[in-house]
């Protein structure tokens, strides 16, 4: 390949260097190791009939294996579509019928993961493409396919003739999702490669100074975008199988990690483990996505014990990391979603959604974005693929957000936007106020049509005491404007809740569902 190509290994570097790339489980792994793993994975792979354009679906916690099964694919022009550990039998259908994977990659078993069991709801004829399990960890578990072993570092196959074209799809990720079932996302080596340098460039990350702890999943693009930009770098990523926190801490202390990248709730969680007022001295960014209620006090929580939040940005469609809050910036503007570009030729623009014309800065509207890391397409979807893009190729990501000098500032999906009295609204702004009432722990919002007209109802966890009505509503008038006043506030003990690849989510189209048939009732 020519040395300027931004391909997956141009991101390993010189294969003489013997310093860690990567170490799972206290187990380090030099470039030149990693290197010869890729080189055995891709013979492995076309030994299993996989070439150019061929699907290898990977249902792997995070693993050497599963990083040099994507950089091998690359080699091969072949494509790894991401399986996320917490699918079940539905969603893995899915995502191989939509893929046409012919080989699914899959762990024997991991904690209480009964991968056979699942891989048992699915149908033959649901998945036709499907023609082989490869098995790591064991020599087959029971399922309808054959199964082979994945012994690419055991065993010695057959060098495989390799391909240069680093714009072909090569790394598939899943959509959040609708009722239809998720899009799959197309990402080719120079859309990973050039952002994984990007970041590593962004973030001013240095080889001898900077470790990452790789805390998310590879099957999302959180994980995936800041292992890469640290590999880009050639600083050390240390690496855990799944988000556990006793592990995650440790790690965090013993090995002085200086980045990390997570939700709110893992920092949460690390936080809760230790009494130690200012734990980690060396910490110097933690990039954090806000999905649960209650971020911005976890934020002042961890600045005043040494743990930096930074608020940021991405999707699968631009990648995570695609922009983040900088030190300089005031703290309640850099635990914000959004921030600053990683890419210098990055353009964020936004919207009016009622006019369609661009809004001035300070204006909420869709969020569009240009950049090097945008998406190939949805994958086999090229009619969702035109939707999705304007004429001039900005995506449009479905979020609210608003211009704020040289950064943007994401606000809420546009789904979960309300527009209520003829303005855009984002419910975490009517949330915080609720949350600041006496006996009120948490509170989600969301919009709802009462009687022909857009009103928002409020869900809140009570403290000790459930909070009345009349007296939350009493204080939110004296507070807010009055269209932003809930119409409804509804006490439960608990939100609905979905896993992701990245974290926890609320989901608000339940509780629209459930505000609704309250409403009814009534």
């Amino acid at each position: 390949m020519r040395a300027d190509d931004v391909s997956l290994q141009s991101l390993i570097g010189s294969e003489s260097h013997t310093d860690p790339v990567l170490v799972f489980d206290g187990r380090p792994v030099s470039r030149a190791e990693f290197s010869r793993m890729v080189g055995q994975t891709t013979a492995w792979l076309a030994a299993q009939g996989i070439g150019k354009g061929d699907v290898v679906a990977v249902w792997l916690v995070n693993r050497v294996e599963w990083i040099a099964l994507l950089f091998a694919a690359a080699r091969l022009g072949a494509i790894v579509a991401a399986v996320n550990t917490r699918y079940r039998s539905a969603e893995v259908a899915h995502l191989l019928k939509l893929s046409g994977a012919k080989l699914l990659v899959v762990e024997a078993a991991f904690r209480s993961i009964d991968f056979a069991s699942i891989l048992a709801g699915i149908g033959k004829d649901e998945v036709p493409a499907l023609q082989k399990l490869a098995v790591v960890g064991a020599d087959a578990i029971p399922a309808q396919w054959s199964c082979v072993r994945f012994d690419a570092f055991d065993k010695p196959y057959p060098p495989a003739p390799t391909q240069d074209d680093i714009d072909l799809p090569v790394l598939l990720y899943t959509t959040s999702g609708t009722t239809k079932g998720p899009k799959l996302v197309a990402h080719s080596q120079r859309t990973l490669a050039s952002h994984a340098r990007a970041v590593a460039g962004a973030l001013q990350l240095s080889q001898q100074r900077h470790s990452l702890l790789a805390m998310l999943p590879f099957c999302g693009t959180f994980g995936m975008t800041s292992l890469l930009g640290f590999i880009a770098s050639g600083a050390t990523v240390h690496v855990l199988d799944a988000f556990e926190a006793t592990p995650a801490l440790k790690i965090l202390s013993e090995r002085k990690i200086t980045h990390s990248f997570g939700s709110d709730e893992m920092f949460r969680r690390i936080l809760a483990l230790t009494d130690v007022p200012r734990p980690f001295p060396q910490l110097e960014v933690c990039g954090f996505a806000a999905f649960q209620p209650g971020w911005r006090e976890l934020a002042a929580e961890a600045e005043s014990r040494g743990l930096p939040l930074f608020g940021l940005y991405g999707s699968s469609e631009v990648q995570a990391l695609f922009s983040i809050a900088r030190p300089g910036d005031a703290f309640a503007d850099r635990i914000e979603g959004g921030g600053w570009p990683m890419s210098p030729d990055a353009k964020v623009r936004v919207r009016d959604t009622e006019t369609g014309a661009l809004a001035a800065p300070g204006v909420s509207g869709e969020i569009e974005i240009s950049a090097p890391s945008r998406f190939l397409g949805y994958f086999n979807n090229p009619d969702a693929t035109r939707d999705a893009i304007t004429a001039d190729g900005f995506f449009r990501t479905g979020d609210i957000g608003r211009i704020r000098g040289g950064a943007f500032v994401y606000e809420t999906r546009a789904g979960d936007a309300m527009r209520l009295g003829g303005f855009l609204v984002a419910p975490g702004e009517i949330e915080d106020e609720l949350k600041s009432c006496d006996g009120v722990a948490d509170a989600q919002v969301v919009a709802v049509d009462l009687k022909g007209q857009a009103r928002c109802v409020a869900f809140v966890i009570p403290a000790k005491t459930s909070p009345q009505q009349d007296m939350l509503t009493a204080r939110l008038r004296e507070r807010i404007a009055g269209y932003k006043v809930p119409a409804r506030i509804y006490v439960v003990h608990s939100f609905p809740v979905t896993d992701s690849a990245n974290g926890v989510k609320i989901q608000r189209a339940k509780l629209r569902a459930m505000a609704m048939e309250r409403i009814a009732a009534e």
